[in-house]
């Protein structure tokens, strides 16, 4: 997932909104190895927080851990990190490994976070990533669909239908 594609993006206020977007993508049909969902990590507000790794499964504890650990069986890889400029994420789907990637080869891009740098290579305008960095900082939440301009359409339409405040199509 290194190259320019297709995605939708869509800001939600909170993890429910987020989680029942996700719900209504699944039960549409739409592969859940191509969603990305990325928010800010409140262990700051709990006295213990946890993460550990046991295969491909991550379990979490702190004020979200029910959510987080409902999307780990649905999402494609998961990791948390923390990203100057923005504070502690929590990273679920394929653009974990975009954001390692950015990580590990200093790809950081203009002024962008390693989160932004992630989005800016799959052909998300900076622009748009400014909007979205902040949307973070703000603790909403960003629920990403990638795939072909077909899947990308068809995660809209359901994704229009939510509580998202804003979607948009970003076409590599």
């Amino acid at each position: 997932m290194s190259e320019k594609q297709n995605s939708v993006v869509s800001i939600f206020n909170t993890h429910t909104e987020a989680e029942d977007a996700i719900r209504e993508l699944q039960k549409s049909g739409f592969e859940m190895n191509k969603l990305s969902i990325v928010g800010k990590d409140y262990n700051t507000e709990e006295s213990v927080a946890g993460y550990y790794n046991t295969g491909d499964r991550v379990k979490y504890w702190g004020k979200l851990g029910a959510f987080w650990g409902g999307l780990w069986g649905f999402l494609f890889g998961s990791a948390f990190f923390i990203i100057p400029g923005i504070g502690p994420v929590v990273v679920g789907g394929p653009l974990v490994a975009l954001i390692v990637g950015a990580l590990e080869g200093a790809a950081v891009v203009g002024g962008l976070s390693a989160v932004g740098a992630a989005l800016f290579s799959i052909g998300i305008p900076k622009d748009s990533i400014v909007k979205y960095e902040t949307s973070l900082k703000s603790n909403k939440f960003l629920l990403i669909a990638h795939g072909t301009i077909e899947e990308v359409e068809h995660a809209r339409k359901i994704l229009e239908a939510t509580n998202a405040t804003e979607t948009t199509v970003h076409n590599g």
